[in-house]
């Protein structure tokens, strides 16, 4: 497929997703968030794909919305409002929900509805001298849309500061409120996200998947009955997978599972 605001590459299993709007701070409008939809739901889909890398071109990551969008917006009836709306939040349920991780490398600053794209990734390096901002209320907006992932990766209490504030903060910040897992020089970062992309795809692609399901699934739950059965009943059922009786007898045979060889 070709997208008018990405680039993408795969090499090694790994798909890199581009953000390819530098002149306007890799802003998102109406195109942007249909491409990244679709390159998100074609890769999760692709076999030969075992991990996603979201970077962007330029000085900035993301910018959050583009101002011209915003405009025609504004124009917009209640019920487009809403549909634009949905279009978005569809868009960073398809980047969270991916069967493939994904990583975000994160070169440059990245502010309110870039946030959203950051959150919803699994894996976030961000470099030295990077800042976000959730900006919205300055605009007398809200972080609705990005708010479900944002939120459940900062947490509740560095919420009620930053999307009331709309204060900058650093990568370090990001790292100590557990919005990035890491954070590098930025003549690091490509070999540090790329080491971790490599770590993904090596590992077994069913396990990798039902893993990521997992933490969704789990993450808040009571620890009931409920909870048992269900963990119990998948572990048995991953233990019996193809997969799975391959990993243990590859380990056992002291060799390399299938999944490294395809």
């Amino acid at each position: 497929m070709n997208y008018e605001t990405l680039d993408i590459a795969v090499a090694a299993k790994v798909a890199t997703v581009t953000l390819n709007r530098p002149q306007l701070r890799n802003a998102f409008n109406e195109t942007a968030i249909a491409d990244l939809a679709m390159a998100f739901d074609e890769l999760g889909q692709d076999p030969a794909v075992r991990a996603i890398v979201l970077a962007a071109n330029g000085p900035a990551f993301c910018a959050g919305a583009d101002l011209h969008w915003m405009k025609r917006m504004a124009a917009y009836s209640p019920a487009e409002n809403e549909a634009d709306a949905m279009r978005l939040a569809a868009m960073l349920r398809t980047i969270y929900v991916s069967p493939k991780p994904v990583v975000a490398r994160v070169q440059g600053d990245c502010y309110a509805g870039g946030m959203g794209l950051v959150a919803a990734c699994d894996i976030v390096v961000a470099a030295e001298g990077v800042n976000f901002c959730l900006s919205e209320v300055k605009l007398g907006l809200v972080p609705a849309t990005i708010s479900p992932y944002v939120i459940k990766a900062m947490g509740e209490q560095a919420a009620r500061r930053y999307f009331l504030t709309a204060e900058r903060f650093d990568a370090l910040e990001a790292r100590r409120i557990g919005l990035a897992h890491e954070v590098v020089p930025m003549e690091a970062l490509d070999a540090t996200v790329s080491a971790i992309a490599r770590a993904l795809a090596a590992n077994s692609p069913n396990a990798v998947r039902e893993a990521k399901k997992l933490v969704r699934d789990i993450a808040g739950a009571p620890v009931d009955d409920a909870l048992l059965a269900d963990t119990a009943g998948r572990i048995a059922a991953i233990r019996a997978s193809e997969e799975g009786r391959e990993g243990v007898a590859s380990f056992l045979e002291k060799r390399k599972p299938s999944w490294l060889s395809t």
